[in-house]
């Protein structure tokens, strides 16, 4: 029934009129206005090579900010995915250099982040923690497994096989395959998020989880099932970050759930759960790429460049919450 509702809506509601709502006109709109102003600011933006600079900068977080919307859009949040990304790394790594071919040895550290996001699934759902806590502390621990695994010593990987570092460092045609496999991962789950039933199922029990599990959906095993999801995505990331950089360091990816989430929350999706997309998401932080190859090219000091990202933060937040409050009203 509340399926059919939707869809009826949406049928009634002219094309037009969703593509003109849609926030993420508003985000190409801003994006492009920045590219503009940036073209007369400085004459090394728009060049090929500061595009593909962007596009490979972002294309791997992207990955992770796909996981980050979806379990958004559950009522999660996942603050432990800059930790997943670097325990991916370091572990596959380990395994690596312990003489296991580093095809195995990513498989193994994908699987392990999984695990992680296993876990964290078990507390939020059967113990009943929230994801905030759940992922705070599991933020912490992972990092500290870093710091086991290695020693606190960054791995150096220069023996990693061509095959393997083409991966992160090689190209297509002139495209990298970074790239490739960014656009890839995006297009798959924006579609199965927009057709799939079974991710169907994420919108309705971030909206209203009562209804949802009264209307027969079984709400922790979607939450439990996206929470793996994202954590899987992270470390999925990481082993791509392996192969571009041939180093696993322990402090990698510090920071970086901010980073994540600020693209997801300015790409539409909710804090309060039940709305996003995979599209507004990666418009997201396509934008904070933007931000931060314009900051470098005008010699805007590293001091600020975080500060600036903490206020862009909040004023999408800021926008979040009122939407969600007008919506209530």
């Amino acid at each position: 029934m509340l399926a059919d509702t939707m869809g009826t809506k949406a049928v009634r509601s002219p094309s037009w009129k969703r593509i003109g709502s849609m926030r993420e006109a508003g985000l190409i709109a801003i994006i492009l206005a920045l590219c503009v102003a940036m073209s007369f600011a400085s004459p090394h933006f728009l060049t090929l090579g500061n595009f593909r600079a962007m596009l490979m900068s972002f294309s791997v977080e992207g990955i992770v900010v796909v996981g980050m919307t979806i379990l958004l859009i559950v009522g999660g949040i996942d603050l432990a995915v800059g930790s997943v990304v670097c325990f991916a790394m370091v572990l596959s790594g380990s395994l690596f250099l312990a003489g296991l071919d580093p095809w195995s040895a990513s498989l193994i550290g994908i699987l392990a982040s999984a695990l992680i996001g296993c876990v964290m699934g078990f507390f939020v759902t059967v113990v009943g923690l929230n994801h905030f806590i759940t992922s705070l502390a599991g933020m912490v621990i992972v990092r500290g497994l870093c710091l086991i695994i290695t020693k606190g010593t960054p791995l150096s990987l220069f023996t990693l096989p061509p095959a393997f570092k083409a991966v992160g460092q090689g190209s297509f045609h002139g495209i990298p395959y970074v790239i490739i496999i960014f656009f890839a991962v995006v297009m798959l789950f924006d579609f199965l998020l927009r057709r799939a039933t079974a991710l169907r199922k994420v919108f309705y029990t971030g909206s209203n989880e009562k209804a949802a599990l009264y209307s027969g959906i079984r709400t922790n095993h979607v939450k439990f099932w996206v929470t793996v999801l994202c954590s899987t995505l992270a470390g999925f990331a990481g082993v791509i970050y392996m192969s571009r950089f041939g180093a696993a360091t322990p402090t990698f990816g510090v920071g970086m759930e901010l980073n994540i989430i600020a693209a997801a929350v300015i790409g539409g999706a909710s804090l309060n759960g039940g709305s996003g997309t995979i599209l507004g998401a990666i418009l997201g932080i396509a934008l904070l790429s933007v931000v931060t190859s314009s900051l470098v090219l005008l010699n805007v000091s590293v001091y600020w460049q975080d500060m600036i990202k903490g206020c862009i933060l909040l004023g999408a937040v800021s926008i979040d919450h009122f939407l969600h409050k007008r919506k209530a009203s």
